[in-house]
């Protein structure tokens, strides 16, 4: 029955209270809902003693945890958090930004402790400190995500290269081939197969998915832009006709078609400044297969 945790301090003055909510403000906290209680009808212009408001700011998590034994020293109030290097710059940062000398002094550095995490505390308002705290394991706590292997052992692999445009669709298939090799994969798993175009990619690669004879394929292909509309009604329907066949065969498809503005563009995608799109490709249907066999065993091999 119980719905939450709420620590509540009373700030002694305006000031104190503006410093607070901007402090916290600062490192990210999501606010909460403030409010503001006048009995008397006033404002906080002529505020009277019955006269208040509050600064809420929410976590995902609460804790009451009680300590028996040794126990490093901390604030009463515990933040656990992901990235407490970026939250120590942000408390930094913050700290330098308030008037006078001394602010840094109210800051401690990020230290070990004895229960597998680090620490660090922080004082932004004279009387107000707060612990920030995370996990030394930043898996601590978190269930692990089921990610493909790049293990290629064992697959069977299509690989569907368009001619047109060869200078650049012979240069992918080097790379997607190298890359299917190098990660394990047999030359006797692997099938090659040449259709004209790109916009004959689609249909080779659902006749393929349909076959059962392959776990993934890999589409290659290059597209240059030309004076006419062609370009785009050409790219707009290899992309549909591939995705399509991945989603309806469910053999997962590697898109590897290069859409380039000119032939300098498409060289460097295949091998000269940015990479080889041909291997990306290969190595996201390795992945892709990995990862649709760790599914459906229903997790992590």
């Amino acid at each position: 029955m119980i719905k939450g945790i709420s620590l509540l301090r009373p700030t002694g003055s305006r000031a104190a209270y503006d410093r607070l909510a901007s402090f916290f403000a600062a490192l990210g906290f999501a606010p909460g809902k403030d409010w503001e209680d006048h009995p008397n009808g006033g404002n906080l212009s002529s505020e009277t003693p019955q006269d208040s408001r509050g600064a809420s700011f929410l976590a995902p998590l609460g804790n009451l945890t009680f300590v028996d034994g040794h126990f490093p020293p901390t604030a009463d109030v515990l933040v656990e958090v992901t990235a407490l290097d970026a939250v120590h710059q942000a408390a930094e940062a913050w700290l330098r930004a308030q008037p006078g000398d001394g602010a840094l002094a109210r800051l401690s550095f990020i230290t070990e402790t004895n229960w597998k995490s680090r620490l660090f505390t922080v004082e932004p308002e004279p009387g107000f400190s707060f612990s920030f705290w995370a996990w030394t394991d930043p898996l601590r706590g978190k269930p692990l995500a089921i990610a493909g292997d790049l293990s290629a052992e064992g697959m069977k692999i299509g690989v569907i290269v368009a001619r047109w445009n060869a200078v650049i669709t012979e240069r992918l298939l080097e790379s997607a081939l190298d890359a299917l090799l190098r990660s394990g994969a047999s030359r006797s798993d692997v099938q090659v197969i040449r259709v004209p175009g790109a916009w004959e990619i689609p249909a080779a690669a659902r006749t393929l998915a349909s076959s059962g004879r392959v776990d993934a394929i890999v589409t290659l292909g290059c597209l240059l832009r030309g004076e006419t509309a062609h370009y785009e009604a050409i790219y707009n329907e290899v992309a549909r006709g591939i995705g399509q066949s991945q989603q309806e065969t469910g053999i997962p498809h590697a898109f590897g078609v290069l859409t380039c503005e000119n032939l300098e563009q498409a060289l460097n995608r295949a091998g000269l400044k940015a990479g080889n799109k041909g291997a990306e490709a290969a190595l996201a249907a390795i992945e892709m297969v990995s990862l649709s066999r760790k599914l459906a065993a229903g997790g992590p091999a």
